[in-house]
């Protein structure tokens, strides 16, 4: 068929014209183009100067004429001075500041009598702004928001503190007891509301699920108390030698215990027989945290044979990864308002760590303390956590941001320099 053209006769025997018919697409010829009809001249404004000198450099051609989109290896200033030098002015983007992390802690108690020992937990921090801590056979609280220091009870010379812990709601305070003993306080009122039985040894690890206590010893057992009844509920067994730590989820559904066997155990509120087993580590389990972010998650650290933080997955029952710290690692802390934690550490380091998860890159190294530092607590807030070693002293860090939906502000918050006693 011809495609150029066409003659078509009517019905009625009448010619009709020629027409031509193209059969492709036009492609037009610039060889004779003319640009000054596209005013491609030199921009005149202000704004079209400086782009045209970010991209191309200060002594770069006009655009007129040919070349228009020739393809530059390499411009004269890298592309983000369109936001500094050249543009200033004509194109504005506010910058997000750079997080910093203390130098040194905003403020330092001395505690003497702070024991340096790692089976211990002598110090914690309630939901009421209310700091514990045990020194030899005491227990002294301090108020956050008074700065008052109060002496909560006195175990007498034949008996000292080995741990110390608060329920969720700040109002009652667990003290275990080197004598194998637990003591229920009602802070408030300075006043002891039991005691529990059932140890054989040194109640070193403490830990609450609404009204249900959890303590852990140096004779291998955990003990579930239910502090209204009379006697512990349950006692379990799975360490074959001390409990060094014990923590509940945050959904009160399970617990996580440590030993000085290098054993984990994962324990549920229905059975006396541990849900899950993890024997990676080579060394004491001190350290210990559950995630507040991802359901299931749970962080551990090991001692100085060990120096590794380990994460599993408690709902697949799996080993997620292994980080080596180059030191023991005495504690292990999770914000709730950033997905980051805290370690801190003893043989040899004696430093504080702050870690974004799950890169685990390192975002701060906090030093000061003289021995290692065996004792961890967080703000109620979240932004502030004090930590304390066996050179007696208990040091405050402003190391986390405040909470999208919270913007109070405590004592320990604020960035106080100097230098007070805890009693």
């Amino acid at each position: 068929m011809n495609l150029t053209t066409s003659n078509v006769v009517c019905p009625y025997n009448k010619p009709s014209y020629s027409r031509t018919i193209y059969s492709d697409r036009f492609i037009p010829s610039r060889t004779c183009s003319n640009f000054s009809l596209f005013n491609l001249s030199t921009p005149k404004s202000d704004y079209a100067t400086r782009i045209r000198t970010a991209l191309f450099g200060p002594e770069s051609p006009s655009v007129t004429g040919r070349n228009i989109f020739k393809f530059k290896i390499e411009t004269k200033q890298p592309l983000h001075s369109l936001l500094d030098d050249h543009l200033n002015g004509v194109i504005e983007s506010p910058v997000k500041p750079l997080r910093t992390f203390p130098n040194s802690p905003c403020k330092i108690l001395d505690a003497p009598g702070l024991e340096d020992d790692f089976y211990s937990n002598l110090v914690d921090w309630s939901s009421q702004n209310i700091l514990v801590v045990g020194l030899g056979n005491c227990v002294y609280t301090r108020n956050g928001f008074t700065s008052k220091v109060t002496k909560l009870c006195d175990l007498g010379e034949n008996d000292s503190v080995c741990s110390v812990g608060w329920d969720a709601c700040g109002t009652n305070l667990a003290v275990g007891t080197r004598k194998g003993k637990v003591q229920i306080w009602d802070a408030s009122q300075c006043k002891r509301i039991r005691t529990l039985d059932g140890h054989e040894k040194r109640v070193g690890a403490l830990a609450w699920a609404k009204s249900q206590l959890s303590s852990g010893s140096n004779d291998g057992s955990i003990l579930q108390h239910d502090v209204r009844a009379e006697n512990h509920v349950s006692k379990l067994r799975g360490h074959k030698s001390e409990v060094c730590v014990l923590k509940w989820s945050h959904n009160d559904r399970e617990l996580a215990s440590g030993g000085n066997d290098n054993r984990i155990y994962v324990w549920n509120q229905h059975s006396t027989q541990p849900v899950s087993k993890y024997c990676e580590h080579t060394a004491a389990v001190k350290a210990i945290a559950w995630s507040p972010h991802l359901y299931g998650l749970l962080a551990s650290g090991g001692g100085s044979a060990d120096k590794c933080i380990r994460f599993w997955n408690t709902t697949t029952n799996s080993h997620l990864r292994c980080i080596n710290t180059g030191s023991q690692v005495c504690n292990l802390i999770w914000s709730k308002n950033v997905n980051e934690l805290v370690s801190t550490h003893g043989y040899h380091e004696n430093s504080i760590l702050v870690w974004r998860y799950s890169t685990m890159s390192k975002l701060a190294t906090l030093e000061g303390h003289k021995t290692r530092v065996l004792y961890l607590a967080i703000s109620p807030d979240g932004k502030t956590i004090v930590t304390g070693a066996g050179d007696e002293t208990l040091r405050f860090w402003k190391v986390f941001p405040s909470p999208k939906s919270q913007n109070t502000q405590t004592e320990f918050g604020v960035s106080v320099s100097g230098r007070t006693q805890i009693r």
